[in-house]
This record gives structure tokens, C-alpha cells and sequence, in this order.
């Protein structure tokens, strides 16, 4: 089930809206079929390892980091594939969270005289799918919050330049968190002040996650950088036909979604990024929008890169919350990751 999990993983750029998946088939003490599920529309991991296997499958043993589906999307039904190859035992790391799937796919093995088990690594598939099972069982993505900052805390100068904080290291392994995603999200002032691509550029990615705008007036410039190449999600609050339209003409799509006071509904916007099929958001933005994120309860986790350095109270801070009156209303988190990146420490601290 380890290898069968490192297989999924080679998925984790690739394979949204689906889950990442990955399968060994062992028969006799040898592995004699692998495959992860490399890219939606294509054969899933169950698929590609009886491909290898062949009709070795009979009475073989197959791991699989989650339950084989069992309906029809753009591919056939696992579940099916796997009763026909006729293996002795079906071992799943986890039940699939997809309300289609739920537990059909083991019945399934189990009525076609399959023994089957579940649990097996089960916490460690459901790390490498939390995105997939926020989407499933919430109806919102799994949204990660990446901040760079100095050691007090501050993410820029009072007068907003912040390049660069943190080393090229740390940049870098931002640049992969980016990768994974299946959108960036970032808020108008970042896109006034820094004007962004908001693209993966540091290191090897075979696809572009999504990128989207929170921008409640839509006061976005027409020359801004992060409109070039098309295919930006822009949500705001106001119906302005004019500049809805301008926005269309380089591209972009405009959601309008207000919430009573007027502004942007970010839950809203988090559904709706659900219903896209967006499994993971990164969010780079100011510390306006991270606070209002934050407030809102649609973070799940932050990814905070802190460099070896002091910017002091005149510089900009993290997040804008109002002013708490009592320590128990403070923001807890649990530090899942810690560790030093180049002469930078990232933690990744999830609420």
C-alpha cells in the first residue's frame, strides 16, 4: 500500500477533479501489476494495473489507495474492471467520500466473491486527497494560505514592496505548493500593488492552475499582468455591464457574488470553486483579504514561510482581524509540518 500510495502521488499535479489515485497488484510475493491514475479522462490506476498484470489478476491481491469507483464518468466503472480480472482480495486504503461511490464499489468486489478489506493507510490516502474529500463531504475545496513573512511577522513595507522576503528556496517551494493547486486566489490589492501573473514559474508543472481575482467594484486595471494569457475567474460584488464586458474581452469571466453588506461572499465563492471541480486553493493576498478569509471560516490551513529577519511595527502585518478583548477568542491552529527551507522555516499550521 506504500508504493501504491508513491504511485497516486506522482498524480498530485495532474489528475483534479479527480482524486489521486494508485494501485499494486501482488501475486505470490511479486508485484506483478502498478498504476496511478495519471490525468482526468484517462484510465484510472486499477485500469493500468491490470493492463500490466494481465491474466496473472486471477487470484492475485490488488491494493488501491481508494475505493474502485462504481459509475460511469468519463471512464467505465473500476469496480467492474476489477470483478471480470477475478483477483482473490481487494485491499482499499480508504472508501471513496464521493456520494456516487460511498461504499457501492466494495459491495460490489464483495458480491462478486472478492474478499475485501479497508483501512489499510488510510490516514496517509486521505492526506494525499484532502482536497477531493473537502469538495466530497463539505461542498467546498481545501483552501491553504501561503504567507511570506519576517520573523515579526510582517509581509511588506508600509509602502507595500516586499520583494523579496524570503530566499529563492523558500520561492520555489512556494512555487510547487502553486503547482498542486487547482486554483490561486488572490484579492484586488495584491493585483494593484504587486500586479502578479499569480502563474507556476520556478519549477516544472504540466498544467496552469486556475487563476481567480476577488475584486468586489471590479477596480481591476485593463493592463494588469494577471489578465495576459486569458482564463482568469474574476468574483465581485457589483453588476457592471461595461467592464464586465472589457474584462471578457481579454479573456476573463466575471461572477458576481454579493453577500447583504455589498461585499463578495467568499463562502459563496468557495462553493462555487467546489462546483468547478476545484479540489485544492492556494490563496497569495493581502492581509485585508486573509483576514476577511480567515473570518469567514473558509481556511483550512496556512502555509507560512518565515525569514531570519525584522521589518518592525511601521511594516505590514499578516492578517487584518478586529481587535480581540479576551485571549479565548484567539485563532487556534495545530502545527502539522515544520521545517527549514534554504535559510527560511516554513510551517504549515493547519486551524
Amino acid at each position: 500500500m506504500g508504493e501504491a500510495l508513491s504511485l497516486a502521488e506522482k498524480g498530485l499535479w495532474t489528475t483534479s477533479p479527480n482524486p489521486r489515485v494508485g494501485c499494486v497488484i501482488v501475486k505470490h510475493g511479486e508485484v506483478i501489476g502498478r498504476g496511478w491514475h495519471e490525468k482526468a479522462g484517462e484510465a484510472h490506476a486499477e485500469l493500468n494495473a491490470l493492463h500490466e498484470a494481465g491474466a496473472r489478476a486471477v487470484g492475485a491481491t490488488v491494493y488501491v489507495t481508494l475505493e474502485p469507483c462504481n459509475h460511469h464518468g468519463r471512464t467505465p466503472p473500476c469496480a467492474d474492471a476489477l470483478a471480470a480480472a477475478r483477483p482473490a482480495r481487494v485491499v482499499a486504503a480508504m472508501q471513496d467520500p464521493n456520494p456516487q461511490v460511498a461504499g457501492s464499489g466494495l459491495e460490489k468486489l464483495r458480491a462478486a466473491g472478492i474478499a475485501v478489506d479497508c483501512g489499510l493507510l488510510q490516514l496517509e490516502a486521505a492526506e494525499l486527497n484532502l482536497g477531493f474529500v473537502a469538495r466530497m463531504t463539505r461542498g467546498r475545496p481545501w483552501v491553504r494560505m501561503k504567507i511570506a513573512a519576517t520573523l515579526d511577522g510582517r509581509t511588506a513595507l508600509a509602502n507595500g514592496r516586499s520583494q523579496w522576503i524570503t530566499g529563492p528556496d523558500a520561492r520555489r517551494d512556494g512555487h510547487a505548493w502553486r503547482a498542486r493547486a487547482c486554483a490561486l486566489l488572490t484579492g484586488i490589492g495584491t493585483v494593484r500593488d504587486d500586479d502578479p501573473q499569480l502563474t507556476v514559474r520556478d519549477v516544472a508543472t504540466p498544467r496552469q492552475p486556475l487563476r481567480v481575482v476577488v475584486d468586489s467594484k471590479l477596480q481591476i486595471a485593463a493592463d494588469a499582468r494577471i489578465l495576459d494569457g486569458g482564463g482568469l475567474l474574476v468574483f465581485s460584488a457589483v453588476e457592471d455591464g461595461e467592464k464586465i464586458k472589457a474584462l471578457a474581452d481579454r479573456g476573463a469571466e466575471v461572477v458576481v457574488l454579493a453577500n447583504p453588506q455589498g461585499k463578495t461572499d467568499l463562502t459563496a465563492i468557495m462553493r462555487e470553486l467546489a462546483r468547478r471541480g476545484m479540489n485544492e486553493v492556494h490563496v497569495e493576498s493581502g492581509s485585508k483579504l486573509n483576514g476577511s478569509l480567515l473570518a469567514a471560516g473558509v481556511v483550512d490551513e496556512l502555509l507560512l514561510y518565515y525569514a531570519p529577519s525584522l521589518l518592525g511595527d511601521a511594516a505590514r502585518g499578516m492578517f487584518n482581524l478586529p481587535e480581540f478583548v479576551a485571549l479565548e477568542q484567539k485563532i487556534s491552529l495545530r502545527f502539522h509540518d515544520v521545517r527549514r527551507i534554504g535559510d527560511d522555516l516554513r510551517i504549515l499550521a493547519r486551524l
